[in-house]
Formats: structure tokens, C-alpha cells, sequence
């Protein structure tokens, strides 16, 4: 028993010196002094001996066991020193060098232009109104000259809100249209009225040029005196700052219930400079010069009472277009589908 513990005493510490690191250390331990240990286990062999015998080799396996624990905590010691010593160079920190910048987002291509347009109507006195996302019939609809039973009405694929009716107001719909926030705004405040209202929009159509959630912007100006004239002029100057010095507007007759005369707006085409022609064809992109932006015209009499506004006393102009239409109609985006801007492919946003 002697002889196998000296042998087992030289083997440990033998091994001891040769560890290089404190995780190799803890092994050793665990194998040298742990509870199921060669050594402990060694020493179940002592209940066979003779007294006397007994009493020589315990106080043998004390000293070593003391001795292996002394070895152990100065080897431990001696690896920490040299662990740490290391430090100042693998963990050292400069706090004098620059940071690492994290990655950071930015905003999306349609909060940008909505920001932009905001702006651009801002500088020429129309203040930013909010208008709700969920409405009433009465506002949405009947408010703009359309009757519940006109046909006009089938142009705007309404979402209907499973609600009890006002009784006043009707039915609660998902917003089809920001023009609603004509005649809240008018309820709201006293003509002159320079109003640009940014919300979202909601319509039950689905492809390459339509989403269920869109935006608009609603463009009112009341006032005494507006003309044509007053309108041809705030759009010309939207066209000229968003898509660029040279771009032009026009205007088409057509009809909305809300607004008399009534026009379709388009703008000049930033591809062929409006020229309709690209080398030596037509262009492919607008095919005669001019891109459509969206809808406008003088408000109409019934839409200024609504408002409670007498229209002998008032005029004024109206225009709504989509803000992810107006914004794709910039030159170069070259966007082929609306679809493409709500995707959340981030391959195709950090492009903007």
C-alpha cells in the first residue's frame, strides 16, 4: 500500500507540472484529489490492514494528500499570474481610438417621401392634418356628393368595419380616400383654409399597381378668389421641387363627385424630358410624354355645405394623389411593382 502510494504521489505530481492552463488544471484535480479519485479510491484498501498498519499509511496518505493540495494551489497560483499577465495584450482597449459605429436603419423609402412632401407644401403655407384611418360612411362618402345609392361609390372596393351604424353618420369603413378630410377640416377651422392631410388609405385591390394599405395626400386650399389658375400653380411647383427643375403638370377634364370642374393630373415624364420619344422610337415608359399622378379640381358647392361653408361665399381646390405612386414616378427608381416597397426585403430598402 505504501509502495502504490508513493507511486501514485510521484504520477500526480509529475503531471502537475506539465499543465499548461487552468481548464487542464481542474481535470488533474478532479482525477488526483476528487471524490472518486484514484487516490480516495486507493484508500478504501486501508479497512484490510492490521491496526498498526492502519494508523503507518494514513498518516502516509495525510502528507500526501496535504502535499498534492499544496502543489495543486501553487501551480494554480503560477498559471493565474501568467493568465492574467496576458491580458494587457489580448484584452487591451485604446479608449482614445474610435468607437465601432453600430449598424443603425433608416427610414423607409415611403415615410422619406412623405416627409418630403410634407415639407414641400409647408413652405407655401399648408399646415400637415391628420385624418383618422377608420371613418364614417357619411364623411367618407355622402359628405363628398355620392349618395348611398350612387354608382359612383363601386369605384372604391370599401372595407366595412363589423360595427353597429351611427345614426347619423351611417356606416364605419376602413378610409378608401383622404378626401374625407376635406370636410372634417372644414368643420374644424375657419376658412383660409391651406391644408395638406398625409394618412393612410385602405382598398380591397391587390397587384402590381395597387395594395390594400396605401397613403395619400389630400391637398385643400379655401379661400375667396381661388381659381384654376391657384391650382395649376401649387401643382406645377410640387412637380418642379419633388421630381425635379423642368417637370410640368396638366390637366384633363374628368369627373369626381367632389370637386367641379374636375381634372385627371399627370405630369411630365423625367425619362424623355415630355418629349414622348426615346433615340429613335416612342418612349417606353409614358408613350406620349406625360405620367398620371392622381385626381383634383375645384371643390364642390355641396361638399363646401357639408362642411357647413356657403360656397357663394368660398371656393376653393382640391387634389389627392398616392404617395408610393407619386414617389415611384421619380426618374431613375425604376420601381416595376408597388408590391416591391412592402415586401420587407432589406436587399431592396437599403437601396434607399
Amino acid at each position: 500500500m505504501k509502495d502504490r502510494l508513493e507511486s501514485l504521489r510521484e504520477e500526480a505530481l509529475s503531471a502537475l507540472g506539465k499543465i499548461g492552463d487552468l481548464p487542464s488544471l481542474g481535470v488533474w484535480e478532479t482525477g488526483f484529489l476528487g471524490r472518486k479519485s484514484r487516490f480516495n479510491l486507493l484508500l478504501k484498501g486501508l479497512g484490510n490492514l492490521s491496526s498498526e498498519d492502519r494508523k503507518t499509511v494514513g498518516q502516509q496518505a495525510n502528507g500526501i494528500r496535504d502535499e498534492l493540495a499544496a502543489a495543486l494551489a501553487n501551480r494554480r497560483r503560477e498559471l493565474s499570474s501568467v493568465s492574467l499577465s496576458g491580458l494587457s495584450e489580448t484584452e487591451r482597449i485604446d479608449v482614445s481610438l474610435p468607437g465601432i459605429k453600430p449598424a443603425t436603419g433608416h427610414l423607409h423609402l415611403v415615410s422619406q417621401a412623405i416627409a418630403e412632401i410634407g415639407s414641400i407644401f409647408g413652405r407655401i403655407g399648408f399646415h400637415r392634418s391628420v385624418q383618422p384611418e377608420v371613418e364614417w360612411d357619411w364623411y367618407a362618402f355622402e359628405s363628398l356628393n355620392m349618395p348611398s345609392d350612387h354608382p359612383a361609390r363601386d369605384e372604391w372596393e370599401t372595407f366595412f368595419v363589423d360595427a353597429p351604424n351611427h345614426p347619423k353618420l351611417g356606416k364605419m369603413v376602413l378610409t378608401p380616400h383622404t378626401s374625407s378630410g376635406q370636410v372634417r377640416e372644414m368643420q374644424r377651422r375657419k376658412p383660409p383654409i391651406r391644408m395638406i392631410g398625409i394618412s393612410k388609405c385602405y382598398r380591397r385591390q391587390m397587384d402590381v399597381s395597387h395594395v390594400p394599405m396605401f397613403h395619400q395626400f389630400e391637398g385643400l386650399m379655401v379661400d375667396r378668389g381661388v381659381s384654376v389658375t391657384h391650382l395649376k400653380g401649387v401643382l406645377d411647383h410640387f412637380a418642379r421641387t419633388f421630381f425635379g427643375a423642368g417637370r410640368k403638370t396638366r390637366l384633363r377634364p374628368f369627373h369626381f363627385r367632389f370637386t367641379e370642374p374636375s381634372f385627371e393630373v399627370d405630369v411630365s415624364c423625367g425619362v424623355c424630358g415630355g418629349t414622348g420619344r426615346l433615340g429613335d422610337g416612342k418612349c417606353r415608359l409614358c408613350k406620349d410624354g406625360w405620367l398620371e399622378l392622381g385626381g383634383a379640381g375645384m371643390v364642390h358647392p355641396n361638399v363646401f355645405r357639408s362642411g357647413g361653408l356657403d360656397p357663394e361665399e368660398w371656393g376653393g381646390f382640391a387634389f389627392g394623389w398616392g404617395v408610393e405612386r407619386t414617389m415611384m414616378m421619380r426618374s431613375g427608381l425604376n420601381i416595376p411593382d408597388i408590391r416591391d416597397i412592402y415586401r420587407n426585403d432589406r436587399r431592396f430598402l437599403e437601396q434607399f
